[in-house]
């Protein structure tokens, strides 16, 4: 009798074992799919959630008390306002994501605004520009960022050191490409001095960062001068940055692309899952959600491309600019954190860093790699910043860009705690904060008001996560 019990006890745990391995093979239903959406939000696992609400109701709110805000001059404005910080919040995600902070970033990207203008400034003489002790050690620093990467085998970093060193030595002629790729090459300078101290001295990257908040501000005040101001509007290509628009052509041509590309990408995945087996969302949702988007994008696409001038002799259509650039980054950004092995790298180092070290993940490397993604974003948003205001004055970079970037981050979805988040996140809480700031200014609301409003939005936007995290745990428990 024992054995028949022993052997319907065999039977039955193989049984569950077959079923449970059998949920890996198994395509959900949508009524399941939608079961298990709500239990993983009861589960804590809420997302970009928060911010897609609270998104709509700020776009609801203020198309009520705003007659201007849906304007097409308006809409496009709202695009460019806060791309710059958006930038640097995607940067920020990856520190984010393993647990850590960068609170350098703000000045960061102001020190690269600024080598950019000087260099523009001074049709490329930067020895003419910083007089030559301060030349010889921003070349030093340039150096320094090199044999850092090297050691740590951050070859990226050690060829954009090395390369940002060349230009400023050569000493090209003033060229707006020269000049954005010498901003990128000293932000990734920085961010190999920043990750060496943070991942292999060991050093805080509270600490480290805040430091170095306050030492990038005063590199600013000394390329700059006190009260002093480098313009950049004189240049068509640096001006047309931020504040150009595609053609229609073009602009249609990038809706093809972006709305043919997901829709290619989402449903190829999709159709691969199944073919194979594997767990995937109900294709209806699948086809639901990819033509919501790409109705977005045309519906988006079609108002842009309409001349939204006020002038009658002068044409303003197309989508602008700075559409392309954070796409790209988020498409780049997206990939490298879904689909590669350093993405799930990182997600390992942020859930558990000394598991990940001992499953032979390279820690020190990949921690400090994240600084140099970071601080490289950073040096983009400071030429799509700059290219906004016209200039580069001595407050570049400061405390609100700072804030105002990690709250992107946080305020879309990022957790504070490492592990979770994504590049969409940053872009999701860029919006939300670009519609406050757009909103109140639309409402002739004092900066007061408008700081007021931005801190208690990433404030409940700390709490929220928080509280999802505690949830989360307390179901896994």
């Amino acid at each position: 009798m024992s054995d028949d019990l022993a052997n319907k006890t065999g039977e039955s745990e193989s049984n569950t074992a077959v079923t449970d391995f059998g949920i890996d093979t198994t395509t959900l239903s949508t009524r399941e799919a939608l079961r298990d959406y709500v239990m993983r939000l009861r589960g804590g696992e809420i997302g970009s959630l928060p911010a897609l609400l609270g998104l709509v109701a700020l776009v609801v709110l203020f198309s009520i008390m705003s007659d201007v805000f849906f304007s097409l001059n308006n809409i496009a404005n709202l695009l460019a306002q806060g791309a710059g910080q958006t930038i640097i919040a995607i940067g920020i995600v990856y520190v984010l994501l393993i647990g850590e902070i960068d609170l350098s970033a703000g000045t960061a990207s102001g020190v690269a605004g600024a080598v950019l203008a000087m260099h523009y400034v001074k049709d490329g003489n930067l020895l003419d520009g910083m007089g030559s002790t301060v030349f010889f050690v921003f070349n030093a620093l340039l150096v320094l960022g090199a044999v850092l990467a090297a050691l740590l085998r951050i070859w990226p970093g050690v060829a954009l050191s090395l390369l940002g060193m060349a230009v400023t030595l050569i000493g090209f002629k003033a060229n707006p490409w020269v000049e954005m790729l010498l901003a990128v090459c000293v932000g990734a300078a920085i961010g190999c001095i920043t990750g060496f101290l943070i991942a292999k001295i060991g050093m805080p990257s509270f600490v480290v960062t805040l430091a170095l908040f306050l030492t990038w501000q005063g590199v600013i005040l000394q390329l700059i001068g006190e009260g002093g101001v480098l313009g950049i509007s004189s240049s068509h290509v640096l001006d047309q940055v931020a504040n150009g628009n595609l053609s229609t052509v073009g602009s249609w041509i990038l809706c093809v692309v972006a709305a043919g590309g997901y829709t290619a990408v989402t449903l190829g995945g999709h159709l691969l899952r199944r073919r194979r087996g594997l767990v995937t969302a109900p294709t209806p949702l699948v086809v639901a959600k990819v033509v919501a988007l790409s109705g977005f994008a045309i519906v988006v696409t079609a108002l842009l491309t309409v001349n939204r001038s006020p002038n009658s002799l002068i044409v303003i259509s197309g989508v602008p600019y700075v559409v392309p650039i954070v796409l790209v980054l988020l498409v780049a950004g997206t990939y490298v954190l879904n689909r590669t092995t350093y993405g799930r790298h990182i997600y390992a180092v942020g859930g558990n860093a000394e598991a990940a070290r001992r499953a032979g993940i390279d820690v020190t490397r990949l921690r400090a790699s994240v600084f140099v993604i970071c601080s490289s974003c950073a040096a983009v948003g400071a030429i799509v910043y700059s290219s906004k205001v016209g200039s580069v004055d001595p407050q570049a970079g400061g405390l609100n860009t700072l804030l105002f970037a990690v709250g992107a981050a946080v305020i879309g979805g990022t957790s504070l705690f490492g592990g979770r988040g994504r590049v969409a996140d940053a872009v999701i809480g860029g919006a939300v904060l670009a519609v406050v700031s757009n909103g109140l200014g639309l409402l002739s609301q004092p900066a007061a008001v408008v700081s007021i409003v931005t801190g208690l939005v990433l404030l409940l936007a700390a709490t929220v996560d928080a509280l999802s995290r505690r949830r989360a745990a307390i179901a896994q428990s």
